[in-house]
């Protein structure tokens, strides 16, 4: 998706690598949502977030009144990560770190009730996701755009053939 982007200026992707602490990731991405909103009209971002990264940006989207793309989404991650509460591994860098009871404080205070403008969230899922249920996604988004597919994983197979929907949702392209 990084090539897709670049290949059509004066767009830009931001991957910012987040810290685990939600209170630390959302601070970093609260920090590059506003840089970029100094650049460009509001209507001219979109977040896009798988798993836990989907989480923050429901937030935030809300927080900014920005759109959003939200891929397996996690709905309750204050629920489900608190099975790794103590030392953990971080599966891409090999970064060890301790979570603790107050980063799922953290997470909690992120929740979103009730979606306001349901019409600004892609949800995309995968029935197979071997992490998440896609049901809560289904639940807590009954109103947005969803593609629902059968079959796949946690990481979305397949996700390339995606990439012409989410450039089209974010307004990067026209259909």
């Amino acid at each position: 998706m990084q090539n897709e982007i670049a290949s059509r200026p004066p767009h830009r992707i931001e991957i910012p690598q987040l810290p685990f602490s939600p209170k630390a990731a959302i601070e970093l991405l609260k920090s590059l949502i506003k840089q970029q909103m100094e650049m460009v009209d509001k209507q001219h971002i979109c977040l896009i977030g798988s798993s836990l990264g989907a989480y923050y940006a429901t937030w935030l989207a809300h927080t900014y009144d920005l759109k959003a793309v939200l891929i397996n989404p996690a709905v309750h991650p204050y629920i489900s990560l608190e099975k790794y509460l103590g030392e953990n591994r971080n599966y891409h860098s090999g970064e060890t770190f301790t979570f603790h009871p107050h980063h799922v404080k953290e997470l909690k205070h992120y929740d979103i009730d009730i979606i306001q403008k349901p019409e600004r969230f892609l949800v995309m899922l995968q029935t197979a996701d071997e992490v998440l249920d896609y049901r809560h996604a289904v639940e807590k988004f009954p109103h947005s755009p969803l593609i629902l597919q059968q079959g796949g994983s946690h990481g979305f197979d397949d996700f390339d053939k995606m990439i012409p929907t989410v450039l089209e949702f974010a307004g990067i392209i026209d259909e």
